[in-house]
């Protein structure tokens, strides 16, 4: 992996750490509050594609085991990667590979709309689909209960799946998925 690489992940990692200095929402109903931090999850994959961006996400998590206070709320340690929102953070890796993944398929002809589909499938069905059965089985509720409690997100996920395809799409010229296009 070229020096370059390894900024852009640790720069995305970081990124993702600052978004989780935004307040976040609690619900009374679930344990897992709603943060922005999958906004960086998905901004990570449709910017910097599958390998960098997976790694983005694999550097954050190893940040949040060492305790570093980069969770929404100040949270940090490994007591969090056991805890309710546990799937949700270990799912953020796959999401963003996985978003990457596409987003470097269509990328010669990458439009708005399809970067929306790919983060909404990857960054919020896909960590709604992983987070909220392993939320459920940590608090000891049904996993049905997890699913329909997970909702309570989609509202914000939609957006925040608009703004990372948007963002994405005005910074394409910079896009390490647009420098090996053009190799």
């Amino acid at each position: 992996m070229k020096t370059k690489e390894l900024i852009y992940a640790a720069l995305f990692a970081a990124l993702i750490a600052v978004l989780g200095m935004i307040p976040p929402i609690p619900l009374g109903f679930i344990p897992v509050p709603i943060t922005a931090q999958t906004l960086g999850v998905m901004l990570a994959g449709s910017f910097l594609g599958k390998r960098m961006g997976a790694l983005s996400l694999v550097i954050f998590i190893i940040l949040v085991a060492i305790g570093l206070p980069v969770l929404t709320g100040g949270r940090g340690g490994i007591a969090v990667l056991i805890g309710p929102s546990a799937g949700y953070i270990f799912s953020f890796p796959i999401a963003a590979g996985l978003i990457g993944w596409y987003s470097e398929k269509i990328w010669s002809k990458v439009r708005t709309w399809k970067l929306i589909t790919i983060n909404l499938i990857f960054g919020v069905l896909l960590v709604s689909l992983i987070g909220a059965p392993i939320m459920a089985l940590i608090t000891n509720t049904s996993i049905w209960a997890g699913l329909v409690g997970a909702l309570a997100f989609l509202p914000g996920d939609i957006i925040k799946a608009v703004i990372a395809a948007v963002i994405t799409m005005q910074l394409k010229p910079i896009s390490p998925i647009e420098e090996k296009a053009q190799m």
